[in-house]
């Protein structure tokens, strides 16, 4: 892609997010919203082929639905209420189609089934935008909305995410999807704890970009898109490969890792507000996602492939692919548990 064009598209994708994240009114923040979706697609289309046009037109007509949903809402709520205003939501019918729209963008269930074929479908620097920066908007505007929002129903789909986002990524082998599938669960922790404590949502939301940024990183400087391929990679790079697993292990939430910060903290608020089955559940189920993660572990370090020689290390080759702040990434996303304390305080 020329940069000019890169750059520009870049830039809209920034700037809509930004006016969304900026805006007090409904119809801004719409605006915000198409020119997000509108500039993403040529990114998602970044290398021109049948499968990706597939995943940009899946992800466009989801989105457009989501926005057209939105404004639907919104207009209920100007009838109702007579502004524009983002807090004045008097409208319940419009408070739950908001919702909807909002949770569509996001990918959370029952409105996923667009997100695994969507990242499996693009590169894994477009998964990258996806799965990040794409959360930020629609986050942004459930945490301003968050009083007007039927509870039962946000915990519903955030209890149905982890469900989903546990089970459907048992099976894969596309290490894409399972990415796409570990969003959907930790959508769900975010918008349980969002009727609770909502800056709690802020803080998963940066360590989940932090874990997925580094582990999407290492996807990249190894060129690592299957369990095959990075099962493999044991023999190139032994050290990359310890990293991938232990950025994975802390996306899975295991305890000595960066990933279990927002879960303690989210079960600890729970449990403080007279709530106990709930993070319970949630705790059970997020042992789906640790199971996949440490599957993918015991295959790639755990066994030793049959090779044609005696040599178990291949040539020792440079690797040219250049990866900017790779390692201050990995270090935030595994080892920033200690931090805690500190956090607990803050939030």
């Amino acid at each position: 892609m020329n940069p000019i064009i890169l750059i520009m598209i870049m830039a809209t994708i920034m700037l809509g997010t930004l006016i969304v994240l900026t805006s007090s009114h409904w119809f801004m923040i719409w605006i915000g919203f198409e020119m997000n979706m509108l500039a993403i697609i040529p990114m998602l289309m970044k290398n021109y082929n049948p499968r990706s046009m597939e995943a940009s037109t899946k992800y466009f007509m989801t989105q457009a639905t989501a926005s057209m949903i939105l404004m639907l809402a919104i207009i209920m709520n100007l009838l109702f209420s007579g502004q524009w205003t983002i807090t004045n939501i008097t409208n319940s019918t419009a408070s739950m189609l908001m919702t909807m729209a909002l949770v569509m963008k996001l990918g959370l269930s029952p409105f996923h089934f667009w997100m695994p074929e969507v990242t499996q479908g693009i590169p894994l620097s477009s998964g990258l935008i996806l799965l990040t920066w794409q959360k930020i908007a629609p986050l942004s505007v459930l945490y301003q909305i968050f009083p007007s929002i039927n509870p039962n129903m946000l915990l519903t789909m955030s209890i149905l995410s982890l469900i989903v986002g546990g089970w459907g990524g048992l099976n894969q082998t596309q290490l894409r999807k399972i990415m796409a599938y570990s969003s959907i669960a930790h959508m769900g922790w975010m918008t349980a704890i969002m009727i609770y404590n909502p800056n709690l949502m802020l803080l998963n939301l940066t360590v989940y970009m932090a874990m997925t940024i580094s582990t999407f990183m290492l996807f990249m400087y190894s060129s690592s898109t299957t369990t095959l391929s990075l099962s493999f990679t044991w023999n190139k790079t032994p050290m990359i490969t310890i990293l991938i697993l232990m950025t994975m292990l802390s996306l899975g939430g295991l305890p000595p890792l960066t990933g279990f910060l927002p879960k303690w903290m989210i079960i600890q608020e729970m449990t403080k507000n007279d709530s106990v089955i709930l993070p319970t559940t949630m705790a059970i189920l997020s042992l789906l996602n640790l199971f996949f993660y440490m599957r993918l572990t015991y295959s790639t370090s755990l066994t030793m492939f049959p090779t044609t020689n005696n040599m178990k290390m291949k040539w020792q080759y440079e690797n040219m692919k250049q990866i900017p702040l790779m390692a201050p990434m990995i270090v935030i996303s595994t080892l920033t548990l200690p931090l805690t304390p500190l956090l607990i305080t803050l939030y």
